[in-house]
Order: C-alpha cells, then sequence, then structure tokens
C-alpha cells in the first residue's frame, strides 16, 4: 500500500529560490498541532490534493475453541503469577504457543500494559525470525504504549521498522482504527523511520498518511529534515506544506534546520534570504538559534562584516547573543591571528552579562596556543576554572596541541597527565600531537613510548602520527628506520601522502643519498601523488649543498614548467647555493629575474650576494646590492647590517662602517660576535682608542669573545699606561676566554 503511494509520488529538482517562493505561495497563519487525528483533520479534505480514504478495518483470525481456552489459561497465569519470573511462568505453555497466541491473548490484556509489553519481549525472544503475527502485535502494542508511554511506543515501531521495514508500516495504519491508537502514533512512526535511518520511507509515509487526512507535526518532520541532505532537506522543506494542504507549517526549528544545512555546504546567501523572509512571509519571527546559526556560517566562509551586521540587527530585534554566538565571532578571528581582538569580544561579552561557556574559553586557549603566548593560555585557563567550568576533552587537546607546538613538552606531559586523573580519555589527535612535539626535539624514546600507549589504548595511529615519526627518524638520519615504519604503515592500509614522501626525501638528502631521493620523488608521482613546492625545494637544497648547481637549476625549471609556483625559501636556497660556488654573476641574474618576473626577493636573498662580494672584499658592488634591496622596499635586518660592517671594516671605510653601526642601534638590531671584533680592529687602527674599549666592553658583556690579538692590544695599552691591575685581569680573561675555553671545545 505504502510503496504504490510512494510510487505516485514525482520526484522533482528544485532550485533554492524555487524552493522558497513554493514554500511562501501562500500566508501562513498557524503552527501545526503536535498531533492529528482522522476526526480532526475534517477541515483539510477540501485542501489536499488525493481523496481522504477511510482507515482499514482491523479484521484478526478467529482462535478456535482450543486456542481461547490456551490464550485465557495463558492470561490467567500471567496475572496470577505477576511476581514470578516470566519464564517461569510460562513454561508449562512454551511447546504449545505459537505467534498467533500473542496476537490473541492482546485483547485480554490491553488493561495492563506492563503485563502485555512483557509477553511480547519474551516472544521476540523466543521467536527471532519476522513473522507476520510478530509484526502486528508489535503495532498493536506500539497502539496501546503510544498515550501512556510514548518512549516506549517508539522503542517499538523502532523495533518494528528493523523487522519489517514498510510492510511494518502498512501493520501500524491497518491496527490504527480498531485499537482506537492515540494519533500522536504518526509522529512517532516518522520519528521511529528517522531514529533507524529509513529515511526515504519517513518521506514516504508523511505522503502517504496524508491520504488519510493526517498530517505529521512539524516537531517530527524536523528531525526529518535534520538527517537528510541538504538537496533532499530543501526540497522537503518546499513541498511537505504544499502537499499538506496548508495543513503543516513549519516552526522556527524547522527554518533554523534549513538555515544550518544551507550554510554547512557554505550557501549562506541563501540561508540569509530564507531568514529574512521567516517573519514577513511565513509568520515565524527569527530566534537566537536562526540568527546564531547564520551568523556561525558567515564566520566559516571568513566574512567578519557580515556577522557582525547580523549581531546588530539581532539587536535591533531585542535578541541577546548566546556565548555559541560570540564564540563564531571569536574563532574567526584568532583563526585570522587577531586573537587580541577575539579577547575585546570576550570582555564585551561578559560586560554584557553573557557568561562564557567551556567552547568559548576553548576557542581563546586554542587561538593563543597558536601564537605562542603561553602567558595568556594559562591565564585562560585560570580564568575558566574560576568561572567554575571545567575543561574538556576539547581544551586539553588544545592545550596539548599548543604546548607541543612550542616546544614546551614537560608542560605538555603534565596536562596529558591531569587529562587522565580528570578520567577523559585522549583520543588519537592528542596522542600524535605529543609524539610530533617529542620527535621535533629528537627525542625519538619519548615518541615510541607515547606510540605505544597509544596502541596499548587500542587507538590506531594515522597518517600524521606515522609521518611525524618518519620526519623525526629522517632527521636523525635513521632513513632505514623511518622506511620500515613507512611499509609498516602501508601493511595497515594507510596511504602515504605527501608530506610522509616529503619527510622520507628529506631525510634522504640530509644522509647524502640524493640519487635515491630522487627515485623517491618519482615513486610518489606514480603513486598519484604531487609533488609540491618543499618536495622541490628541499632537493635543490641537496643538490646545492653538493656544489651540482646545474641539477638544481634543473628542478627549479621543472617546477616552472609544471605550474609549481616556487617559493621565496626556494629562490634563497639557489640563491646561496651560487654563492658558495662562487657564481656570484649567476646569483645576480637570479635576482634581477625574481625581481621581473614579481618574485620578491627578502633580505636573505640580498644578504647571501652581499655576503660573498663582501668577502672578495668588493664593498662596490655590496653597496650596489644593498641600494637595489632598499629600492625594492626589502627592509635590511641584522645579518644585512652585521655584513655591510665587517665588510667595510675589512675595507678599511671606517666612515661607512660607523654609519652603519649607528643606524643599526637605532633600529634595535645588535652586532654579531665578529662585526664587533672588525669594528674593534678599524677603531683600533684608526686610533679611535676610546670607542673601541667602549665596544670591547660592550662585546664581553654580552658574552663574546675579542680575537686573541685585540686582548693583546688592551693589555699592551693598560701595560703602557701602568694599569697593571687591569692588564692582568685582560691577562687572565684571556688565559681563561681564549686558551682554556679553546682546549675544551677542541676535546
Amino acid at each position: 500500500m505504502l510503496l504504490r503511494a510512494a510510487a505516485r509520488k514525482k520526484k522533482t529538482k528544485h532550485s533554492v529560490a524555487t524552493l522558497f517562493l513554493a514554500l511562501h505561495g501562500r500566508p501562513l497563519t498557524s503552527s501545526s498541532s503536535s498531533s492529528s487525528s482522522s476526526s480532526s483533520s475534517s477541515a483539510l479534505v477540501d485542501s489536499i490534493a488525493t481523496s481522504i480514504r477511510p482507515f482499514p478495518d482491523y479484521s484478526p483470525r478467529k482462535p478456535s475453541l482450543r486456542d481461547a481456552d490456551l490464550v485465557r489459561d495463558l492470561t490467567a497465569a500471567l496475572r496470577q503469577r505477576r511476581s514470578d519470573p516470566l519464564a517461569r511462568v510460562l513454561r508449562p505453555f512454551g511447546p504449545r504457543l505459537r505467534p498467533d497466541h500473542l496476537l490473541w491473548a492482546l485483547p485480554l490484556l490491553r488493561s495492563d500494559l506492563p503485563l502485555l509489553l512483557s509477553l511480547l519481549a519474551w516472544f521476540r525472544s523466543c521467536h527471532p525470525a519476522p513473522s507476520p503475527a510478530t509484526a502486528e502485535a508489535t503495532a498493536i502494542a506500539a497502539h496501546l504504549a503510544a498515550a501512556a508511554s510514548p518512549c516506549t511506543a517508539r522503542r517499538l515501531l523502532r523495533d518494528g521498522l528493523r523487522d519489517g521495514g514498510r510492510r511494518f508500516i502498512d501493520e501500524v495504519i491497518y491496527t490504527y482504527k480498531h485499537w482506537c491508537s492515540h494519533p500522536s502514533v504518526f509522529d512517532l512512526l516518522l520519528l521511529a523511520a528517522v531514529d533507524v535511518g529509513r529515511l526515504d520511507d519517513a518521506r514516504a509515509l508523511f505522503h502517504h498518511l496524508l491520504t488519510y487526512g493526517v498530517v505529521v507535526s512539524a516537531d517530527a518532520c524536523n528531525s526529518l529534515l535534520a538527517r537528510l541532505p541538504v538537496g533532499d532537506m530543501l526540497a522537503a522543506f518546499a513541498d511537505f506544506p504544499q502537499s499538506s494542504g496548508g495543513g503543516l507549517r513549519w516552526n522556527a526549528k524547522s527554518y533554523n534546520i534549513a538555515i544550518h544545512g544551507l550554510c554547512r555546504v557554505g550557501n549562506v546567501g541563501d540561508a540569509r534570504r530564507i531568514l529574512a523572509d521567516m517573519e514577513p512571509k511565513a509568520g515565524v519571527p527569527p530566534d537566537v538559534v536562526s540568527y546564531s546559526t547564520l551568523i556561525n556560517g558567515y564566520c566559516s566562509i571568513g566574512e567578519l562584516r557580515e556577522a557582525m551586521e547580523l549581531m546588530r540587527e539581532m539587536a535591533l530585534k531585542g535578541l541577546k547573543p548566546n556565548p555559541f554566538t560570540y564564540n563564531s565571532i571569536m574563532a574567526l578571528l584568532c583563526k585570522a591571528g587577531r586573537v587580541v581582538g577575539a579577547e575585546r569580544v570576550l570582555s564585551y561579552m561578559v560586560r554584557h552579562g553573557v557568561a562564557p561557556d567551556a567552547a568559548v574559553y576553548t576557542t581563546m586557549i586554542d587561538g593563543f596556543c597558536k601564537m605562542g603566548n603561553l602567558s595568556a593560555v594559562y591565564r585562560m585557563v585560570d580564568e575558566m576554572r574560576k568561572s567554575g567550568l571545567v575543561p574538556d576533552a576539547i581544551t586539553y587537546t588544545s592545550l596539548i596541541h599548543g604546548l607541543c607546538r612550542s616546544g614546551k613538552m614537560v608542560e605538555a606531559h603534565n596536562v596529558f597527565e591531569e587529562m587522565l586523573s580528570e578520567g577523559l580519555n585522549p583520543d588519537e589527535i592528542v596522542y600524535t600531537a605529543l609524539i610530533d612535539g617529542y620527535c621535533k626535539l629528537g627525542r625519538m624514546t619519548d615518541a615510541f613510548r607515547a606510540h605505544n600507549e597509544m596502541l596499548r589504548r587500542g587507538l590506531t595511529p594515522n597518517v600524521v602520527t606515522y609521518t611525524s615519526l618518519s620526519d623525526g627518524l629522517c632527521k636523525q638520519r635513521d632513513v632505514e628506520a623511518a622506511n620500515e615504519l613507512l611499509h609498516e604503515m602501508c601493511s595497515k592500509g594507510l596511504e602515504l601522502n605527501v608530506c610522509t614522501y616529503n619527510s622520507l626525501i628529506n631525510g634522504l638528502c640530509k644522509a647524502g643519498n640524493i640519487e635515491q631521493a630522487m627515485k623517491t620523488m618519482v615513486e610518489m608521482e606514480a603513486a598519484g601523488l604531487k609533488p609540491d613546492v618543499y618536495t622541490y625545494t628541499t632537493l635543490m637544497d641537496a643538490y646545492c649543498k653538493s656544489g651540482e648547481m646545474d641539477r638544481a637549476r634543473g628542478l627549479l625549471q621543472e617546477m616552472l614548467d609544471k605550474g609549481i609556483r616556487p617559493s621565496i625559501v626556494t629562490f634563497n636556497v639557489l640563491m646561496h647555493g651560487m654563492c658558495m660556488s662562487g657564481m656570484l654573476e649567476d646569483g645576480k641574474r637570479l635576482l634581477d629575474w625574481m625581481v621581473d618576473k614579481n618574485f620578491m626577493p627578502n633580505a636573505t636573498t640580498y644578504n647571501s650576494l652581499m655576503k660573498h662580494y663582501s668577502l672578495d672584499k668588493n664593498m662596490k658592488a655590496t653597496t650596489e646590492i644593498y641600494r637595489g634591496m632598499c629600492s625594492q622596499g626589502v627592509v635590511p635586518d641584522q645579518n644585512t647590517y652585521n655584513i655591510l660592517i665587517t665588510g667595510h671594516c675589512k675595507a678599511r671605510n671606517m666612515k661607512e662602517a660607523c654609519y652603519f653601526h649607528n643606524e643599526m642601534i637605532s633600529k634595535g638590531f645588535s652586532l654579531s660576535e665578529g662585526s664587533y671584533n672588525a669594528l674593534i680592529r678599524g677603531l683600533l687602527r684608526k686610533k679611535k682608542f676610546m670607542e673601541a674599549w667602549g665596544l670591547f666592553d660592550e662585546m664581553r658583556a654580552k658574552g663574546f669573545v675579542a680575537e686573541h690579538d685585540i686582548y693583546n692590544t688592551f693589555i699592551d695599552m693598560n701595560y703602557t699606561e701602568e694599569n697593571m691591575e687591569a692588564a692582568l685581569a685582560l691577562c687572565d680573561e684571556v688565559v681563561e676566554r681564549c686558551l682554556v675555553e679553546t682546549k675544551v671545545d677542541e676535546t
């Protein structure tokens, strides 16, 4: 019966706009009641396209005299021996009882629902194979339980649907009229169909019930809407009110489900149109959930301005944002690195009487963790606890992840132990964060200990876990162990990703096995994965360090041919390689090419060329590169000034060296040990002893060691001036720092 009705329903696809117009084609003035019986739906008869038909008459098979006697004896025994275990009461009847006897017993137990349900459960356990009689009995029991115990009725309907599917739906309709069921049974039936995942049956049930004049409530239909894919949800959202002839009217929750579905797939524009038309076209005013859902949708796609506009609209309507509303804004700000702005939102929220929940504090903790601001992280944790909120698993996960990212593994381990003491179970993400943190610090023993503990807890390492372990082994140049680990990963059905291959290629390059690294890149492409900029940069760096510049440049050309845009690190690797190989003119041409092709160099790019020209005492070329750097708007860094100062000192251009030293200090940069030595030596040559002595004191205060000849110069100066105490102190210092420490370093 239901199959035929479903087949008659023409399936159509609607655009969002078409669906919305269909939904709002007529004004809706009242909401659907929670239940509708055939008698209360008589006003809908004229508006439902299909003709109303009566519910079928129930005509069960009659028992024989012997069967009737058996059923009477059975029900009498059940009532008289109610306190005895059911199995003991039914033992004398067991061999003779059939499912039909259950059906005949139901009318006699109608007024005793607990006894009826116990008998039904016993029959189902003894006759696990679905049968028509058991399905009919389950439907009848659901009818009897619908008014007294809706939860029990819903459970019985779920059991029946699992056993009989659409045939069971026919049984519920067939038995409805005779057993005088409460009409809410059809709401419960639709809810049960959704519970067991029979969504097509639930949609067909809605339309089939209309032929009997029954309109399922909006609340029941909402459970179906929430489970449907977005396209089907929109179709049902528009179709159900039309099909019911105006009997079904969506409520705020219905619209919120539609808004949420659209936001989930990024279609916030149509979601906003639905919100705008809720009240004027459907008479349903948006609530806090409506606005918060849409605000979260805009935040999910990075549209802060639109989200803030909706916040203002909420305020005009007298709606007060809740913690979820604020959390959406804060999460977007944290994602954009604007954690200070997110904290201002938190302060505003508290000032306006909205208490932050655990999710809000977790967002802030995660944001500060990603910034590496651990003092702010601990402050947020303290505030959270003072508010009486207990950190949950997500909070601990964010905290552990942030500490691991910052290399604070002792603190991360302590938080992990606290998490365990709170009875929270860490998942794969927590263990992977710990493993990755240990691997980055080279603590492979601790990393594998965490890995083994993860396995003992029954957790399965994922690709990220194995990639972290592989990368850690590769950094320690244990490429063979990394390979074994990756084979283990493949044996568990996990597929290597680009990061995994890159870690292996990096390890092979560091071990000096560049040819094997190149073969691994070929294997990577054969596996359907495309090498990225990191892959090529790693290989180029290895070729540059081995002096094979032609092969490094060949890889750059291959990158460009494949449409992979090199990063600034790629160019810096190539520039450094050219300079180390003495190819300074090639380096200058590379720099010009980068500027011409809009690959903006950074200070490191220019520094490589400047350093090697200055080592060749070609300060004219060094200065030319420096000027080109400034003309391109690239800001000099600390290394830039140290290169210029050292170079000019060695070229005896002390005026220029002092100029750059003054400019460097004004920008907050510091001299390196080599620059101190060069500048002091240059000043001594110019007989500027006071300036030299000042730099000498400053250098030693910073823990730097002056060169031996500079110590000798100052010792001689003090001796000549008969400052024996200072001369002897410098003698002791030079012995300790220049001779003893050198010996220790050599051993």
